[in-house]
């Protein structure tokens, strides 16, 4: 893993994080009910800040690799896949307010990450490993959106 590669991917997932700025949940997501196991709100930029510094490192890492150049390939392109879909989330779910669409683009969010996860583990075993709190926090982050949507569909 060398420096620049790292900073690259990093910046990608800044990138992704910077939405969440752009599109505040603010009082229209406080106004929604939410299931009682809602995680608190200081808890969503810890997770996402340490999220994004796994899934950097674990980018770097595969990238850095003399390995099979197809294997490597497919893994970092599942890795731009999931990324964008990390970037497309915010502004469907807290910008345009659609739970539903939110929702659609969590699940392939979910089968992305999976596939990173899994290609990095072939790859890597440290960068597969870095993705499994990825999945972990998606899956609650989808089990969310899906409370939330059904409780407030009008």
């Amino acid at each position: 893993m060398t420096l620049p590669l790292f900073l690259t991917f990093l910046a990608a997932c800044l990138s992704a994080g910077a939405t969440g700025a752009l599109f505040n949940p603010g009082d229209w997501y406080n106004s929604l009910k939410k299931p009682s196991w809602t995680p608190p709100n200081w808890l969503f930029p810890v997770a996402w800040t340490t999220l994004y510094l796994c899934m950097s490192v674990a980018a770097a890492r595969v990238a850095g690799l003399a390995g099979s150049a197809a294997e490597v390939g497919q893994a970092l392109a599942f890795w731009a896949l999931q990324i964008a879909l990390n970037t497309l989330w915010t502004p469907v779910f807290f910008g345009l307010r659609r739970m539903g669409a939110g929702l659609v683009i969590l699940i392939l969010l979910w089968l992305a990450v999976a596939a990173t996860l899994v290609s990095f583990w072939r790859i890597d075993l440290i960068a597969g490993l870095l993705f499994l709190p990825y999945i972990t926090w998606v899956s609650v982050a989808g089990a969310l959106n899906f409370s939330v949507w059904r409780l407030n569909r009008a």
